[in-house]
């Protein structure tokens, strides 16, 4: 990445980290991914780096600007609401993977 933009530099040995090693920690953590301890210090300082390009965002003023819901312009065909033959556990459950007791049986993600 080139440091052309000053605003922009990648100071990762800054000593204003709002970034921690116990933050990476839990990121890694909640992502389950494994973070070498070695490259604990370089990720501070790049999230940290993210961080702040993100809050000079909060700079803007978008006062005047409307909400942008498509860069497009075009919008989704609408159908109406109509019940479909849902009511039919037999057929809604053919094509699980695996069902107990007309019920979908999904893996557990909550500890």
């Amino acid at each position: 990445m080139s440091d052309k933009n000053p605003d922009f530099s990648l100071d990762h040995n800054s000593d204003h980290n709002v970034i921690d090693k116990t933050t990476i920690q839990k990121i890694a953590k909640l992502a389950r991914i494994e973070i070498a301890p070695e490259r604990e210090d370089t990720l501070c300082g790049e999230l940290s780096t993210i961080i702040s390009w993100v809050e000079q965002l909060g700079e803007c003023d978008t006062a005047h600007v409307e909400p942008l819901a498509s860069v497009t312009g075009h919008s989704l065909p609408m159908r109406d609401d109509v019940v479909t033959s849902g009511d039919d556990p037999d057929a809604v459950l053919s094509n699980a993977p695996e069902e107990a007791s007309h019920f979908f049986v999904v893996p557990k993600v909550v500890e």
